[in-house]
């Protein structure tokens, strides 16, 4: 078997005998890496310190998950109404948020929904010095949405 050090050294092809003594001799276990290679790869190292490091990676990669924040608007959206949205939807970006644009229409306004599509490019270029747009914008149902 082809053995590697602790440090990700090589240290040659040898039996399973002498990879067992150098394994007890450095208080380290012997781990199968890879089996189906010839020959088969074998690593020393603390392996409860190894399950450890694994838990900790899939921890962090869990706590990095993004967080999506939704701003809804209407078409028909007064001016101070937007700037609020605007403002928030700034310091959901400095913190590192997803933001989920939806411009929903009540009854007829859907007719006009080329008032929507301004709306959020207006949106879009306002907030261009934090983010951009992940997608276009999209009509779905009786909404735009874009993230």
């Amino acid at each position: 078997m082809r053995l590697i050090g602790p440090e990700g050294e090589q240290l040659g092809v040898t039996s399973i005998e002498d990879a067992r003594n150098i394994s007890s001799q450095k208080q380290l276990d012997l781990v199968l890496i890879s089996e189906n290679s010839t020959p088969p790869v074998c690593k020393l190292i603390d392996y409860g310190q190894f399950l450890y490091k694994q838990k900790k990676k899939e921890k962090q990669s869990k706590k990095t998950s993004q967080i999506i924040k939704e701003i809804k608007m209407s078409p028909k959206i007064s001016d101070h109404d937007y700037t609020v949205r605007l403002n928030k939807s700034k310091k959901f970006l400095e913190k590192k948020y997803k933001i989920k644009v939806n411009i929903f229409f009540r009854g007829r306004e859907i007719v006009h929904n080329e008032l929507g599509f301004k709306l959020i490019q207006r949106f879009i270029g306002d907030i261009s010095e934090l983010g951009s747009a992940e997608t276009e914008p999209q009509r779905n149902g009786r909404s735009i949405i874009v993230i």
